[in-house]
């Protein structure tokens, strides 16, 4: 019985330290912007990408901007993006904007995050 018990804590401490991982994670290949700088970028040359899905970009988005839903990212289709433009990722709130960029830098597209959102968004909007 102790036998077990001693084969069960060792697989849990294992577990255990595979989930806590080693503390020297990647830091990710992306600057993160507040959102009063996306205009500015703009005006830089960036183009603004809007990784909401297609219905949220067409009830407002910021003039520009193209859609590039994240779900289509996941997937693997980058069209039209190109790997020498740079480009500003904006979602609703921050999040998928941030998982966006984390796929695009991971593929070698020169890109900046947007901590918030279009849903914090008071500038001019087009539909």
């Amino acid at each position: 019985m102790k036998k077990y018990i001693l084969i069960l804590l060792t697989l849990l401490l294992t577990m255990l330290i595979s989930a806590c991982g080693s503390g020297t994670e990647a830091e990710a290949d992306f600057q993160t912007i507040e959102l009063n700088e996306v205009l500015t970028k703009q005006e830089e040359g960036f183009t603004i990408v809007d990784v909401r899905e297609h219905s949220e970009y067409e009830a407002g988005h910021i003039e520009g901007a193209i859609n590039k839903p994240l779900s289509e990212l996941k997937d693997g289709d980058f069209d039209p993006l190109q790997p020498d433009l740079s480009y500003v990722i904006i979602c609703e709130t921050g999040n998928r904007s941030a998982e966006a960029s984390e796929i695009l830098a991971d593929e070698g597209f020169d890109v900046v995050n947007v901590a918030d959102g279009m849903s914090s968004w008071d500038g001019k909007v087009v539909d």
